[in-house]
C-alpha cells in the first residue's frame, strides 16, 4: 500500500496558522477521529504553528494520515521552521516558561494535547515538532 500524501502549508501568518487548524481538523473528521479529539489536535497545532509567526518568522506544517501496525489511524503533524531554535529545551518544556511573553503553555501545552510529540532543536538550527494524534481504538 503507498503511503498517504503530505499536505505542505506554508505557515507566515495567523491566517496560515488557521489554515493549518482546519485542514487538520477535516482530516481527522474522515478519520472519524471524536469532535473532542479533532478540537485538541487543531488546539496542538495552534500552539506549534503560532510558535513558528512569533520566533521563527515563517515555517511550515506537513499533514499527513499515518496507520499503525494494529491498523489504527492518526494524524502526523510536522510543524518545522528555520529558526533561532531553542536554546533551553528542558526550561522551554515547562508549564508557566515563556520567552514571548504569553502564557507559557505552547510546547507542554500541546504534548498533553496529543499521543506522540517529538522536539527536535537547536540553537541557531531551527525547529521541528512532531505530533500525531490516533483515532481510538474500533
Amino acid at each position: 500500500m503507498a503511503p498517504d500524501p503530505e499536505e505542505r502549508i506554508a505557515i507566515e501568518s495567523d491566517n496560515d496558522v488557521v489554515t493549518a487548524r482546519q485542514r487538520a481538523r477535516e482530516l481527522a473528521a474522515g478519520l472519524e477521529l471524536t469532535s473532542t479529539d479533532q478540537t485538541l489536535l487543531a488546539t496542538a497545532i495552534s500552539e506549534v504553528a503560532r510558535n513558528i509567526t512569533t520566533y521563527a518568522t515563517r515555517g511550515e506544517v506537513l499533514l499527513s494520515i499515518v496507520r499503525d501496525n494494529g491498523g489504527r489511524e492518526g494524524i502526523r503533524v510536522v510543524a518545522r521552521d528555520s529558526g533561532p531554535g531553542i536554546e533551553d529545551l528542558e526550561l522551554a518544556m515547562q508549564d508557566g516558561y515563556t520567552s514571548g511573553g504569553g502564557l507559557g503553555l505552547g510546547l507542554p501545552g500541546a504534548r498533553r494535547l496529543v499521543d506522540e510529540f517529538n522536539i527536535e532543536t537547536a540553537p541557531r538550527q531551527g525547529t521541528t515538532v512532531t505530533l500525531v494524534k490516533w483515532s481510538r481504538a474500533r
